[in-house]
C-alpha cells in the first residue's frame, strides 16, 4: 500500500467480478487492498477501473490468507473487512451438512479464508433464497462457521433491496455483517430514497444514433442536463457521501455502448407494448419512465448454454438497453468500463452487487469502526483500453494462467474484432431465453 493511502481501512474483495461491490467500499472509505477472481476477463476490468488495487486471478480454493496478503502487499496490516458472495449451488440432504457438499466448496473456502485473515468485519453477500425453506439450513451453518471463528453476526439477518438506497432496480440480497470479538457490530443500513429509470438514463444519447457503436463501444457525444442522479454517475455534480479516488476520464464520451440491431418486426413489437409490460414475444420487460428496472441478470456461459439474459426494452427508443444504460440502472458511475463486448458487459453487470447498495452496507461497517471517511486527494489514471478488449485466450495470458479456468461462450456468428460486436438479434425463441 501507498503511504498516502495507509491512513485509509482496508478491505480484501472475495469474488470481486468486475467490482461493483469494491466500487461500493471505496465509496464508503475503504481501500480495496486486493480483489480474488477466476475470471481473467472480469480480473482485466478490475484492474482496469481499480489501478491501484492488486488482482488475484486464482480461484479461492487454491489460496491461503498467507498467499492473500503477500500479493496484496499488506504484510501482517490489520485487515479491516473481508467481503464477497461465493456462488452455492447444493444444499444438504439427510445427515449430510451443506458446507461439505463439493458443491458449495467456494463458499466452505469463504469461511476458511475469513478465518485464516482474521478480518475485523466480514461481509457476505448472496442470495434471498437462501433464507427461504430448506436453505436456511445452510445459512445456518454458515453463521455457525464464523462464529466457531469468534465473530458474532449480526442478527436477525436481512435481505436489502438495492432500490430503497437509491438504485433505480429492484434487486434482493442477502448481507451477513460479522463482527471480530472486540468490535462493535454495524446496524443494516436504512433505506435512503428512490430513483426512477427516467432519471437514471433519459440524459444519455441514444446509440442507435452514431454510425461508429456499429464497431466499436464508445463515441464522443453531447448529453442532457439530467437528473441528480445521472449528474453525480456522468461526475458532473458532487456526491457528499462519495468518498472513492476520483478517476481521470473524459466525461463527454458516450462509453459501453455498442449498439443492437433489431429486426423491424421486432422494433415494431417493442413500440406497441406498453411501458411496465412484458412484449409477448421475447417476454422482455419494457421499462417504465417512472419506476425501477427489473432484476438484471448475468446469463449463462457455454457449459449451460451461453444464453444472454432478458434485456429490457428501452422506455422510448425501440431497442433493448445499452450496456452503459444497464450500468446507470446498476449504479455503476460514467468512468466505470466495461468489456467492449455486449455479452461480456452485461455478464459483468448483471453478476455484480450494484455499488449504491454496497455503498449503504460499507457505510454502516466504517461508522461501527468509529472512522469518519475523507474524500482522498490522490486522483487515479484508469488502465488501457487494451484490458477492455481481450478475447478469453489473451486475458489468460495476460494473468499469466496455464489455461481459462471459465467455459469459453460458443459464438453463433463472425465478429469483427474483440470489441466489434455488431450482431442482429431477432426475438429470441422460446428455447433460447433463460427463464429466471
Amino acid at each position: 500500500m501507498k503511504k498516502a493511502r495507509a491512513s485509509r481501512p482496508i478491505a480484501i474483495d472475495l469474488f470481486a467480478g468486475a467490482g461493483g461491490l469494491s466500487l461500493g467500499f471505496e465509496q464508503a472509505g475503504f481501500d480495496i487492498a486486493a480483489a480474488v477472481e477466476i475470471d481473467p476477463i472480469h480480473c482485466a476490468v478490475h484492474h482496469f477501473n481499480f489501478p491501484n488495487s492488486p488482482v488475484i486471478c486464482q480461484s479461492v480454493t487454491d489460496l491461503t490468507g498467507e498467499q492473500i496478503r503477500a500479493r496484496a502487499g499488506i504484510g501482517d496490516r490489520d485487515i479491516d473487512v473481508v467481503c464477497g458472495g461465493a456462488p452455492c449451488q447444493g444444499f444438504s440432504t439427510i445427515g449430510k451438512r451443506a458446507l461439505d457438499d463439493s458443491r458449495n466448496q467456494l463458499v466452505y473456502h469463504y469461511c476458511r479464508l475469513v478465518q485464516e485473515l482474521q478480518p475485523k468485519y466480514a461481509v457476505f453477500e448472496n442470495v434471498r433464497g437462501l433464507t427461504l425453506g430448506k436453505h436456511k439450513k445452510f445459512l445456518e451453518e454458515i453463521i455457525e462457521a464464523l462464529e466457531g471463528f469468534g465473530y458474532s453476526v449480526l442478527s436477525p439477518y436481512q435481505v436489502l433491496n438495492a432500490e430503497d438506497y437509491g438504485t433505480p432496480q429492484s434487486r434482493r440480497r442477502l448481507f451477513l455483517i460479522a463482527a471480530r470479538k472486540g468490535q462493535a457490530l454495524p446496524k443494516y443500513p436504512k433505506p435512503d430514497g428512490r430513483t426512477t429509470v427516467r432519471e437514471a438514463i433519459f440524459d444519455l444519447p441514444n446509440a442507435d444514433d452514431f454510425e461508429a457503436l456499429n464497431s466499436r463501444d464508445w463515441v464522443k457525444a453531447r448529453f442532457k442536463k439530467g437528473s441528480t442522479y445521472s449528474r453525480r454517475l456522468r461526475g458532473v455534480e458532487s456526491d457528499p457521501n462519495d468518498f472513492s479516488y476520483e478517476r481521470v476520464w473524459d466525461s463527454s464520451l458516450l462509453t459501453s455502448s455498442t449498439r443492437t440491431e433489431h429486426t423491424e418486426l421486432s422494433k415494431r413489437r417493442f413500440i406497441e407494448t406498453p411501458s411496465g409490460t412484458t412484449e409477448p414475444v421475447s417476454r422482455f420487460l419494457k421499462l417504465d419512465p417512472d419506476g425501477v428496472c427489473n432484476t438484471l441478470r448475468a446469463g449463462t456461459d457455454t457449459a449451460r448454454g451461453a444464453f444472454t439474459s432478458p434485456r429490457p426494452i428501452h422506455p422510448i427508443h425501440p431497442r433493448v438497453i445499452t450496456v452503459r444504460e444497464a450500468a446507470r440502472l446498476h449504479s455503476y458511475p460514467d468512468w466505470f468500463r466495461f468489456h467492449a463486448t455486449k455479452w461480456h458487459g452485461f455478464r459483468q453487470i448483471g453478476n455484480s452487487v450494484p455499488p449504491l447498495l454496497g455503498r449503504a452496507v460499507a457505510s454502516e461497517v466504517i461508522k461501527a469502526m468509529g472512522i469518519k471517511p475523507k474524500k482522498p486527494t490522490e486522483v487515479l489514471a484508469l488502465g488501457s483500453d487494451v484490458d477492455l478488449n481481450l478475447r478469453m485466450a489473451d486475458a489468460v495470458s495476460r494473468f499469466g494462467l496455464a489455461r481459462s479456468p471459465i467455459a469459453n461462450r460458443v459464438r453463433r456468428e463472425e465478429t469483427r474484432g474483440a470489441g466489434s460486436a455488431r450482431t442482429v438479434e431477432e426475438v429470441p425463441s422460446e428455447g433460447e431465453i433463460e427463464h429466471v
